[in-house]
């Protein structure tokens, strides 16, 4: 599906489970990089990190991200074909950071549909403490990790050096 472009280098074979404007699964897929047909969606996941003295796990993205490469974000990315976007949300934490993430500990916090990137987008709160050295990071994906307050999040909001995807943490964690 889709129109042909150039496959994203980052993840050239990535396929994404397509779905419809109310979310239903349509039976329909597309690699990661196309162009996404017209009435079709994909979901997005973002895993936030919080351990027990309240800091949250931010991840600095890789400088050569080609969007908002050096900004600040919690870890996400794509759910792929198959996949629920809790166990996108889990994978993603293990691939990019290399922490084992228990979804039993998981809770929905954030969720919408974007029109405009034609995405479903679920933001997910983790319990962890995994201490920064034991984190393996993706050299391709992740420059820097850090644990933050809240308000250290806002500070480098303010700096302009926060992701914008994650703008809604303000209304959604403690």
């Amino acid at each position: 599906m889709g129109v042909k472009t150039t496959a994203d280098p980052w993840a050239p074979n990535e396929l994404w489970d397509l779905y419809d404007k109310d979310r239903n699964l349509t039976g329909e897929f597309m690699r990661r990089g196309l162009n996404i047909p017209d009435g079709y969606y994909h979901i997005i996941v973002s895993s936030w990190i919080r351990n027990s003295q309240g800091q949250y796990l931010m991840s600095l993205r890789h400088p050569n991200k080609k969007l908002y490469g050096g900004l600040w974000e919690c870890t996400g990315g794509c759910a792929v074909a198959g996949e629920t976007s809790l166990e996108g949300a889990v994978r993603e934490a293990y691939e990019e950071l290399g922490i084992t993430l228990d979804p039993g500990t998981a809770r929905l916090i954030y969720h919408t549909r974007r029109d405009r990137w034609q995405d479903f987008y679920d933001a997910f709160l983790f319990q962890s403490d995994a201490s920064i050295d034991s984190l393996r990071l993706q050299e391709t994906e992740v420059a820097e990790v850090r644990w933050m307050t809240k308000g250290e999040i806002m500070d480098i909001e303010n700096q302009g050096k926060l992701y914008p995807l994650v703008s809604y943490y303000k209304d959604v964690l403690e």
